[in-house]
């Protein structure tokens, strides 16, 4: 009768798409990838890939595993592991990720924190000093 949630690796190579026209106000959540090339006013949460075409707008948050972006994007955005900003897309915002790649030609004015995504951490302070002695 009710079926169970389907895992990430079971939606690989499915994407949701919402196409050119298409203007949504509100929240979207999805377990797959999704491409935008429509409107979307509200915030945005995947566990994949997140795709935003030439004609796609986003205002509000985002959080994904990754992220293209050539259309607009006004908000914050925050990206687990790879961001690539392409040479026709605007940002503006706040933007954290993990790695960033910002083509030629991309209008990019966001303030960037960049994630330590190493697996090996730098010891604190605290933790130099107890080493130490």
């Amino acid at each position: 009768m009710f079926e169970k949630q389907k895992s990430y690796t079971d939606l690989l190579g499915k994407t949701n798409r919402i196409v050119e026209g298409t203007v949504i106000k509100g929240d979207i959540i999805s377990h797959a990838d999704l491409r935008l090339d429509g409107k979307l006013t509200g915030n945005l949460t995947a566990d994949g890939r997140i795709v935003i075409g030439p004609a796609g707008s986003v205002t509000g948050d985002i959080k994904c595993k990754t992220a293209d972006i050539e259309g607009r994007f006004d908000g914050r955005i925050e990206v687990d592991e790879l961001l690539s900003i392409k040479a026709k897309a605007n940002i503006t915002g706040e933007v954290i990720a993990g790695k960033l790649a910002v083509e030629p030609g991309a209008v990019f004015t966001a303030s960037c924190t960049m994630r330590n995504t190493t697996k090996q951490s730098i010891p604190t302070v605290n933790e130099r000093q107890q080493q130490a002695g």
